[in-house]
């Protein structure tokens, strides 16, 4: 097919030209008035995921950043959840909210400030399971990281918390004919939630994400499960959804195990139940003996990486699993950092290696969907090509897309349809 077709798909993207150079440029201010290309009638089942929505353009998390993603071409949009005092699923990156609503400038709210143990890491901040859902709809979500993203400020005090209800009829509203929109939550802390955390008054919490997330989507009418992923980082949670929690709603959805770093990081809840004395085997049945090394307190999602793994979690539980970019395609740190798009920071401080890891292939071959995580547009998450050529966040997508990989997360989604249209115009023979 003509190339002209993936430039058209660049100019729509609001990026020209330039995205083929060496580095894109920071997304423009205007980028979000831009609409996505024309959907393809098949796109070889290749997905773009609106991680958080459009949060590239947009506080995250809010349902203004889920609609701008859907417009911008995204497939699914991705709810982080966490609950509230009442027990609500609300869409926020973390339980601690201080960081993404103006919760600290609320003076009725000074004495629910705390300090906790989240996932054996100490946190001080306001915490969702505190609030009920009445009073966080009182807060406004505000931009994470605003010296990233310091276009995004602008909006700030303006969009509400959103329930996972909200995210859900917002993604029917936007539905049409041949273009169903899915969505792909994340439970965020099950163990905390489920087992260790405790709300302000020190009464336990106490709430089954997984089981509050399925509730929702059969309360919703939304079961298709071409419409829906439900990932996690930790594992137990993912394996009593499949044998527990959908068979006794009588739903079944795909589950995607996350991985993170896969030298330097654990799950959270094999570490918990470690150390609590749990029976591995009875939790985690046969991934006790396939996982590299057993499960126990020094567990690494590298022992979850193995062919042997991969090969259990596909017949026990999982439909796919998200890796982290940067395990699935090592990178070196620059030093120097060097300044790629010539606004005077150097700011890309890593390079590829060239190599690929061997569980991109092993999870490929056992049939796994594979949907790494987190593809962003700014200069300091980019990389150099092992060969110095900086690469932009279109050039990154396109490669995932060459190496096999089946979707990913991005926070600019309509670059990530861009990238899609070129991957499946220059692979046309």
């Amino acid at each position: 097919m003509p190339l002209r077709h993936a430039i058209q798909a660049i100019a729509l993207a609001g990026f020209g030209l330039a995205a083929f150079g060496a580095c894109a440029a920071q997304p423009r201010a205007d980028a979000h008035t831009q609409t996505a290309p024309a959907d393809r009638s098949d796109h070889q089942g290749l997905i773009v995921i609106g991680h958080r929505g459009a949060s590239g353009y947009r506080p995250e998390h809010t349902l203004e950043s889920y609609r701008l993603a859907i417009r911008q071409g995204a497939d699914f949009i991705e709810p982080d959840l966490v609950a509230t005092r009442d027990g609500v699923l609300v869409a926020r990156h973390e339980n601690e909210i201080s960081g993404t609503t103006d919760v600290a400038t609320r003076p009725q709210f000074a004495d629910r400030k705390t300090t906790k143990l989240v996932d054996g890491v100490s946190i001080t901040g306001w915490f969702t399971e505190d609030f009920t859902l009445a009073e966080l709809k009182t807060l406004r979500a505000k931009e994470r990281i605003p010296a990233v993203r310091p276009q995004n400020v602008r909006y700030d005090g303006q969009f509400q918390v959103p329930t996972f209800a909200e995210v859900i009829r917002l993604a029917k509203r936007e539905s049409r004919p041949g273009r169903p929109i899915g969505v792909y939550p994340e439970t965020k802390h099950p163990t905390y939630f489920a087992s260790e955390g405790r709300r302000l008054d020190g009464t336990p919490i106490h709430v089954s994400l997984g089981a509050k997330l399925v509730e929702t989507l059969v309360a919703e009418g939304f079961t298709d499960p071409r419409r829906v992923f439900i990932q996690s980082f930790e594992v137990a949670n993912l394996l009593e959804l499949k044998h527990s929690i959908m068979p006794a709603r009588g739903v079944s959805f795909p589950l995607v195990q996350l991985y993170d770093d896969f030298n330097d990081a654990s799950p959270y809840d094999v570490r918990y139940h470690a150390a609590h004395g749990g029976d591995m085997h009875a939790i985690y049945g046969g991934l006790a003996n396939v996982a590299e090394g057993g499960l126990d307190s020094e567990t690494t999602y590298g022992a979850l990486a193995t062919e042997a793994s991969l090969n259990w979690m596909k017949a026990n539980y999982a439909s796919g699993v998200g890796p982290w970019k940067g395990s699935l395609l090592p990178r070196v740190s620059l030093d120097p950092k060097v300044d790629a798009n010539g606004d005077g920071k150097a700011e890309v401080g890593s390079s590829g290696t060239g190599l690929v890891h061997p569980m991109l292939g092993w999870a490929l071959k056992a049939g796994l969907q594979v949907h790494p995580y987190t593809l962003r547009a700014e200069e300091s998450y980019l990389a150099q090509t092992p060969g110095g050529i900086a690469q932009s966040v279109m050039a990154e997508a396109v490669q995932l897309y060459g190496l096999g990989v089946q979707g990913f997360f991005i926070d600019q989604p309509d670059i990530g349809v861009a990238a899609r249209e070129i991957f499946l115009d220059i692979s046309s023979p």
